[in-house]
């Protein structure tokens, strides 16, 4: 559920008209999000556990990138916004992609 509210997040900051492009940034933004606290619950799972877990956040993130990503995608064409786009491509951490998807949200909204 997280992961579809970062990508409708995400959709509503955007890109230019470049599908491709906004594709793999609303992409990237939802994986390295997604992963970051998935890695976390893995990783305290009981070792036997984990492999187990990994292939059920894997189903999970799939779902939810099956049911945002096209939204996320067009919302990103519409919003034209290369500045926000470029840098959620070049994310390569959550942290550096929240900022990217938060950079241009004004402080009143």
């Amino acid at each position: 559920m997280r992961l579809l509210l970062g990508v409708l997040v995400l959709a509503a900051l955007g890109c230019k008209g470049d599908p491709t492009k906004c594709e793999k940034a609303c992409r990237n933004y939802a994986e390295l999000v997604f992963w970051k606290q998935a890695d976390v619950e893995i990783n305290a799972a009981p070792t036997a556990e984990r492999d187990a877990l990994r292939k059920k956040k894997m189903g999970e993130f799939t779902h939810n990138l099956s049911k945002g990503v096209d939204m996320c995608t067009s919302k990103c064409m519409s919003a034209n916004n290369d500045k926000t786009t470029n840098c959620l491509l070049d994310a390569k951490t959550a942290e550096q992609a929240k900022k990217c998807a938060v950079a241009d949200i004004p402080e009143n909204q």
